[in-house]
């Protein structure tokens, strides 16, 4: 019995110390993990960055479209090189696809939010010199931090409407007004008065997005001051003889942003800065600085009785010195179409937007420029929508400054040619888009451009340049196209 029982208690004790032992060697409790939380403060999307008080949203899209009798995406008109001469190495059609991505970050402090932006763009197109099988080409649309009611980086100007050059289209080759909606280099300060009341004044580049040509006719027989094939393709001496920049523009604006609507009126002033009369020789001095400016209203009519989401959004700019706020974005700024013609081997239209001109010992003389473009957007139900779009835009320049450019285009092409450089560009649009489902958005869109110039006449024998055989003469006119745009993009 003794042995029995003693046999049991050695037996238990054995079991309480090994259980004892296992529990020895049981993991402590681990750390809870940090899972991603949702930061509400700003908005939906956003997330806390572990660790931090941060919150940050990531977005962009998905892009794929195809551009039609144009001269370059998106939806660029026939209007300048071999789309322009309306030749064989023109494409009949453009693809593109991009990819967006943006980050925005933004944290609260005792000074207010910090905020950074960037939004990058990798993009492949037809016929782009880098676009090859497995090619491509990456862009920085945005970059910049704001803090304090400062913005500094590459962001949107504060003279531009906030449509910029889309009221209703998504051509990005509609003129008539400011488009920097790629963005452009800043620094930047905003005042908010409440009750969606702004003011802001800004120093903005000036090199990329504001400068169009310079033109320097010193000299007119002189290998500087271009040829036959520069002047009709709109390039005039074929060379830009801005200076380098200096003072960047300085813009202000004031913008009224209710449930209502928005308005907004802006103001730049644009340093205008030749080179030397002799662009190889500092020697021969140059003209003296100009400014030149511009002034804008914007106006957006929301609320409309016409449907739920409806909208009209116009804006208008006049320019002195600073074309590039009238024919501005990315589309360029020189104009140049071939058509038919019953008096020579074919006719041409062209159009030189430039800043101003000078010549030997003469000051310079600026052009002016005006625009007006607007868009009523009409939503036919939660999935269908369609606008319908135009603009107006004019280049004029001076009594002295049309007397210098047609002194040096007759030079070039003989004096059957006879009128000004001013010009007209008149476009006429419309755009259908279809969203199935939220976020995914189908869309057509096609636009009719016409370039109404002001020289008539036949040319004398020349080279036009491009693929068109020498010593063939041209008439002087009118010229139109149109282009088209299919686009399907997924948002996220």
């Amino acid at each position: 019995m003794n042995f029995v029982k003693g046999l049991m208690l050695g037996t238990a004790a054995t079991m309480l110390a090994t259980a004892g032992a296992q529990a020895a060697d049981l993991p402590l409790k681990a750390k809870a993990v940090e899972y991603v939380k949702v930061c509400s403060l700003y908005g939906a999307g956003f997330y806390y960055i572990p660790g931090t008080d941060t919150c940050i949203k990531l977005g962009g899209y998905t892009r794929a479209e195809v551009a039609f009798n144009a001269s370059g995406m998106t939806g660029t008109p026939a209007w300048s090189g071999a789309a322009g001469q309306d030749n064989r190495l023109k494409n009949d059609y453009i693809f593109r696809t991009r990819q967006s991505v943006n980050l925005d970050t933004r944290t609260a402090t005792e000074y207010g939010v910090v905020r950074t932006y960037f939004d990058a763009v990798f993009t492949w197109t037809s016929g782009s010199s880098t676009s090859t099988i497995a090619g491509g080409d990456v862009g920085v649309f945005f970059a910049f931090v704001q803090f304090a009611g400062f913005t500094f980086g590459k962001a949107v100007s504060q003279f531009s409407a906030p449509w910029n050059g889309t009221p209703g289209n998504i051509t990005s080759n509609l003129l008539g007004g400011d488009d920097t909606s790629t963005g452009i280099n800043q620094i930047s300060y905003t005042a908010q008065f409440g009750n969606g009341v702004s003011a802001a004044i800004s120093l903005e580049d000036q090199s990329r997005y504001r400068q169009s040509q310079l033109f320097n006719v010193n000299g007119v027989g002189a290998a500087y001051a271009g040829d036959a094939a520069s002047y009709l393709a709109g390039l005039g001496s074929g060379v830009n003889n801005y200076a380098g920049v200096q003072v960047p523009d300085i813009v202000g604006q004031v913008r009224v942003d209710q449930a209502w609507g928005l308005f907004q009126v802006a103001a730049a002033a644009h340093q205008v800065r030749a080179s030397y009369y002799v662009p190889t020789d500092e020697s021969t001095g140059h003209p003296g600085d100009k400014w030149g400016y511009a002034v804008m209203a914007a106006l957006s009519l929301k609320n409309l009785p016409t449907g739920a989401g409806d909208s009209i959004n116009v804006d208008a700019v006049y320019a002195d010195g600073a074309s590039r706020y009238v024919i501005g974005g990315t589309t360029v700024n020189t104009f140049s179409m071939f058509g038919g013609s019953g008096l020579a081997y074919q006719s041409v239209g062209f159009g030189a937007a430039a800043d101003g001109i000078f010549a030997t010992n003469g000051g310079i003389e600026t052009t002016k420029a005006w625009g007006i473009r607007g868009a009523f957007n009409h939503n036919w139900n939660q999935n269908w929508a369609t606008s319908i779009f135009g603009s107006y835009s004019s280049l004029e320049y001076s009594s002295q400054g049309k007397a210098w450019y047609t002194q040096a285009l007759q030079s070039k092409v003989g004096t059957g040619v006879v009128g000004s450089p001013d010009f007209n560009i008149i476009q006429i649009g419309t755009r259908t888009a279809w969203t199935p489902v939220k976020n995914l958005t189908f869309t057509g869109e096609v636009m009719w451009t016409k370039l109404d110039q002001n020289y008539s006449g036949v040319t004398t024998a020349v080279n036009a340049g491009g693929t068109k055989p020498t010593g063939q003469t041209y008439e002087l006119k009118d010229q139109d196209t149109w282009s088209g745009v299919i686009r399907a993009q997924r948002n996220f």
